[in-house]
């Protein structure tokens, strides 16, 4: 059983532990991946969460999350699902359900001993192989848009 949480990792515990509401935030460009991943872990550890993040549990819990993902953009038109994010309620709910699964994606990273940034390179490197991109001038018409 994975326990349900919500609102992802307090940003306290990226800045190793200390909660102050004047801290700045942090970025994509700025945060190391292993930044994020001690933070998730932290905050797990310190609610005794380990026990139920099996790999088993953890992928099952991605799919749970990716489905409340989901919930946001549902019937939506594909304009409406392009704009969704500038509008700060859906931006929120987008930004809070992205958080949840890349937490997960992150403990999975973690209980599993794969390296999510050499994965990620690996897994480019075959998809470019896979996917070509278009000779100058072509429109793209691999398999995947």
């Amino acid at each position: 059983m994975v326990r349900r949480h919500r609102g992802g990792t307090p940003q306290g515990e990226l800045h190793g532990g200390r909660s102050n509401e004047r801290e700045q935030p942090v970025s994509d460009a700025t945060t190391p991946v292993a930044a994020l991943k001690a933070a998730i872990r932290a905050f797990a550890a310190a609610r005794g969460w380990e026990p139920y993040h099996s790999p088993k549990n953890l992928a099952m819990a991605l799919a749970s999350e990716t489905g409340e993902l989901c919930e946001v953009f549902r019937w939506l038109t594909p304009e409406e699902s392009r704009a969704a994010a500038n509008d700060a309620a859906l931006r929120t709910a987008i930004a809070d359900e992205l958080a949840d699964v890349a937490n997960i994606v992150l403990l999975l990273s973690e209980h599993t001993g794969i390296d999510l940034s050499e994965a990620i390179r690996a897994k480019m490197v075959k998809n470019a192989i896979k996917y070509p991109a278009p000779a100058s001038g072509e429109v793209g018409t691999g398999g995947q848009p």
